[in-house]
């Protein structure tokens, strides 16, 4: 035995299980008049929030929830959400966010695949509740949310979510967990392939991405957030929790409108805020008076499809410094970035918006990413041109998918988490996404990268949206089909324009042989749907 096992033993007094439960209560203590939540006209304070927190963990325990326990919410960016995210968990249950964009079906499967015990929902979606619902043969116990932000809908239930808290006791006593590998929460993929998969998050994985987002971004003390991020889309990657830890403001957003975005900005001294490229273009498209709100420094972290680096630039120009992250639902949110180096900032603006759109480097929190052989799980050169699968593995990799030990298994093969993502990984360890394995385009034996296709597409003045599929042919197996919404003043370009242009920035292999001018279909997060543009060009 070593003599660093003699008489060291673990105990309460030096081992607590890690959980972001603990981030309110600190917060709620240190600075409990400090702002916590603005709302509209709503405003309330940190001792304000963990009263109610506590009483929606007391009204949850009185009518029978406790551990293990699964509570749905169908809920927009409100204080609600953010109160969820701590009241449910302080009883042991676990939080199921529910996709507001999802049907009927979807969200009648997700009750019942996680045995929801409870639904609090807000009336904008009385009519998918109710549908759903009515699928169940044990329905949940349906709380109802009356936004006065809102102001419109039917309730669900004759059980009013303010009553509800009224049940509770705001000094409730809620227990630590003694096991942070207990589940903390319940996100569903998008499912555009089969029945989605419930990917379980447990009190440690949540704790560590909280505390990466802070490290990463470099956030300190009272950011004031603003929430164009869905708080439903991977727990807010982590952030109701992360703002919480740092006493920060939640400004809260119900949808994201590029104008209100701006005003908020400006009116509430917003310092951060999270999203899809698409939020940045939409700013970027405002008029130049609009934009003018900008008055202080701003931060943006975006996620998805990587950024052209026209939109990096022109989003840096109006004064909002851009960190590009990179994650999937199946690790807590972002878990990689472009990590900034300062002798970047020397050089032009074009060349710091394509080093800035590289995934980049794994979080602090996160023990290892790779790019490797699909098959052989060998790491790839660092050459910048070979292309691999991203793998990773970490205290921020899911516990798993709810029930569906096959498709864990098949996504943790190897001891590593398969991405499905392809990249190449540069000199410098800095990974670079090139496509999803479904989206890469095969044309007579080369390899078409449609993120690089897109990035040209953006390129073009007229273009406001790009997104590059594959289309059936028979001559070279498939070819790039380029779906393209135009700016709304330059209606008038043809895709023989499009097409002209490519064909001065890319090989010709690589030219789009078809281009289909239209909006372009996108999820509830802002992601272009693929699969729905995939289908369109099959069809042409």
């Amino acid at each position: 035995m070593s003599i660093y096992e003699q008489g060291l033993e673990r105990a309460p007094v030096n081992h607590i299980a890690l959980s972001p439960l603990s981030f309110i209560e600190r917060t709620a203590a240190v600075y409990p008049d400090y702002p916590a939540v603005v709302h509209g006209s709503i405003r309330r304070t940190w001792a304000e929030t963990y009263a109610r927190c506590r009483r929606l963990a007391s009204a949850l325990a009185g009518r029978g929830i406790g551990k293990g326990d699964t509570v749905a919410v169908m809920l927009p960016n409100i204080p609600a959400m953010l109160e969820a995210h701590f009241g449910v968990p302080m009883i042991g249950a676990v939080l199921n966010t529910l996709n507001v964009r999802l049907d009927a079906e979807a969200i009648a499967f997700m009750l019942q695949h996680g045995e929801a015990k409870v639904l609090i929902t807000d009336r904008e979606f009385f009519d998918v509740i109710h549908a759903a619902v009515g699928m169940l043969d044990h329905p949940p116990l349906v709380i109802d949310v009356d936004d006065p932000e809102y102001g419109e809908g039917q309730a669900a239930s004759d059980l009013d979510y303010e009553a509800f808290l009224a049940e509770g006791d705001p000094q409730f006593a809620w227990q630590w967990s003694d096991n942070e590998w207990d589940a903390i929460s319940l996100n569903y993929t998008s499912g555009t392939t089969g029945n989605p998969k419930g990917v379980v998050y447990h009190h440690r994985g949540a704790y560590l991405n909280a505390l990466g987002n802070q490290m990463t971004w470099a956030m300190g003390n009272h950011p004031v957030y603003l929430w164009t991020l869905p708080m439903f889309h991977c727990n807010g990657w982590c952030y109701p929790w992360t703002v919480t830890a740092l006493a920060g403001v939640h400004v809260f957003l119900r949808r994201v409108d590029p104008q209100k975005v701006l005003n908020l900005i400006r009116d509430e001294q917003v310092t951060h805020l999270c999203g899809a490229p698409i939020v940045l273009n939409a700013l970027v498209n405002m008029p130049p008076e609009a934009k003018a709100a900008i008055d202080h420094p701003v931060k943006a972290m975006v996620a998805g499809a990587a950024p052209p680096a026209k939109v990096i630039g022109a989003v840096e120009e109006m004064g909002i410094q851009v960190t590009h992250v990179y994650g999937l639902t199946e690790v807590y949110g972002p878990v990689t970035l472009c990590a900034w180096h300062a002798e970047w900032d020397a050089l032009p603006l074009d060349e710091r918006a394509v080093l800035k759109a590289r995934q980049g480097v794994r979080y602090p929190t996160l023990e290892g990413v790779m790019v490797g052989d699909p098959k052989t799980l060998e790491p790839v050169p660092r050459d910048g041109q070979t292309i691999g699968e991203i793998f990773m593995r970490g205290n921020t990799v899911m516990k798993g998918y709810l029930k569906n030990p096959s498709a864990t298994e098949e996504a943790f093969a190897g001891g590593w988490f398969h991405t499905g993502d392809l990249a190449v990984c540069h000199p410098n360890g800095y990974v670079e996404i090139r496509d999803r394995l479904k989206d890469i385009i095969i044309s007579g034996g080369e390899n078409i990268s449609t993120i690089e296709l897109e990035g040209v597409l953006y390129r073009h003045p007229a273009v406001l949206e790009a997104a590059v599929v594959a289309r059936p042919d028979e001559k070279w197996g498939e070819t790039p089909c380029a779906f393209i919404t135009l700016k709304a003043d330059r209606q008038d370009v043809r895709d023989s324009d499009i097409i002209h242009f490519c064909r001065e920035h890319l090989a010709g292999f690589k030219v789009p042989k078809t281009i289909v001018f239209t909006q372009l279909p996108k999820t509830s997060t802002g992601k272009i749907q693929k699969f729905v543009l995939r289908d369109m060009a099959k069809a042409l």
